[in-house]
């Protein structure tokens, strides 16, 4: 079995910083993507940001420059440093990971349980 957990959300006020972590445990042999995604109340789920196993990254547009996703692969942990916060990142955000566990071929996408992050204004 394979969890990830989520840690670091909450309250800030705009313009202010928070960091979340992402921690994968379990029998894991490999983890490929990781990723931190964002739902608002009433919207989709979307990608916030990803990154490779060998330190690509991907932004969306509405973060960039605001936003760094890391990754440390000796913890299976990917981070999200959120800067220049604004009311419009509220939202619930999940990690999700593609990762190959020990006795299977393929990979697999396993997904956080959320942490919310609410920014006043």
């Amino acid at each position: 079995q394979v969890q990830l957990v989520e840690s670091g959300g909450g309250l800030v006020q705009a313009g202010g910083s928070l960091r979340l972590s992402c921690a994968a445990s379990g029998s894991i042999r490999w983890i490929n993507n990781m990723a931190w995604y964002g739902q608002a109340p009433g919207k989709q789920r979307e990608l916030v940001a990803s990154i490779t196993d060998d330190d690509m990254t991907h932004y969306a547009d509405s973060v960039k420059g605001r936003f760094t996703i890391s990754r440390d692969n000796a913890k299976n942990t990917v981070y999200l440093q959120m800067n220049s916060l604004k009311p419009e990142d509220t939202a619930v955000y999940y990690c999700n990971a593609q990762i190959r566990v020990y006795g299977l071929v393929a990979v697999r996408g396993y997904w956080g349980q959320g942490t919310q992050v609410t920014v006043s204004s």
